[in-house]
């Protein structure tokens, strides 16, 4: 009988055109196929929880594929970080249950989008936020993202190219707040990096939902940086949820900000929620 794995990844999304197979160019998702077969010695199918766009990255992918191989889950962890690029990497192999699949079974996701606000930005982050050379207005930017939790249509914030026609979705959370950059010891080079009168650092914008449209979050995260920057009203969002029109909302922030921290899943049968 064929097991069937979750598989949690994370990745720097730089030099993929994104999770999904393409065409053309390379993707996490073929690479992933690639390795599986290699180890399964036939064809494998892998289904992410989130198809995230080129540039987009992620520590909290979950990946679903049907194998054949009896190697333990470890070694199997061990196999594929062997096999792939290293800025893709395995982080967790499990037997999932039978019918596990990692996208229609998620019932939520959590993403961050990271912006370093201030003139300089240190060049060691320039791929993973939107540098934004001066400072926002996070009170404001924070009550507007506060405003349009709940379950809308979220037309508004879904790319044209988008083809979903139900466009309602329930955002549970969404927040902007200024944080200090992730420094884990002393020696970490990024505490010698220079303050700028007037504030500089991470802003960081979290979103959490049963589901997403296409590019809704850098929407969102467009409109927010407008009600930072004082174009836009925090007072304003409410009825621009329920104007249903993606030109009236802001620009499409830039793929590399944006971050998948977290998939759900309901929990086992007979366990706790």
């Amino acid at each position: 009988m064929p097991r069937n794995l979750k598989i949690t990844l994370a990745y720097d999304g730089t030099a993929y055109v994104g999770w999904q197979r393409q065409a053309s160019g390379v993707s996490i998702q073929g690479l992933v196929e690639e390795a599986l077969a290699r180890i399964d010695g036939a064809p494998v199918t892998v289904h992410g929880a989130g198809r995230t766009d080129a540039g987009v990255h992620a520590i909290g992918q979950v990946a679903s594929a049907r194998v054949s191989t009896r190697l333990a889950a470890p070694t199997l962890r061990r196999a594929l970080n062997s096999m792939l690029p290293p800025d893709i990497r395995v982080a967790a192999v499990e037997d999932g249950a039978p019918g596990f699949h990692a996208r229609y079974d998620a019932i939520g996701k959590t993403y961050e989008y990271w912006i370093w606000q201030g003139e300089v930005q240190p060049p060691f982050v320039r791929a993973w936020s939107w540098h934004i050379p001066r400072h926002l207005d996070v009170a404001a930017m924070d009550a507007a993202a506060r405003a349009i939790e709940g379950t809308h249509d979220f037309t508004v914030f879904q790319s044209r190219r988008g083809s979903v026609k139900k466009a309602v979705r329930t955002i549970t959370t969404a927040r902007v707040r200024a944080v200090e950059p992730p420094y884990e010891t002393a020696a970490d080079p990024r505490r010698s990096w220079p303050s700028e009168p007037g504030g500089r650092g991470w802003l960081v914008v979290t979103v959490e939902a049963n589901g997403f449209l296409r590019h809704m979050v850098r929407a969102i995260v467009g409109t927010l940086v407008e009600v930072g920057d004082g174009r836009r009203e925090a007072g304003s969002m409410a009825a621009l949820v329920d104007a249903r029109d993606r030109i009236a909302s802001g620009p499409t922030a830039p793929a590399h900000g944006l971050l998948l921290v977290r998939v759900a899943y309901p929990p086992p049968a007979g366990e706790a929620p």
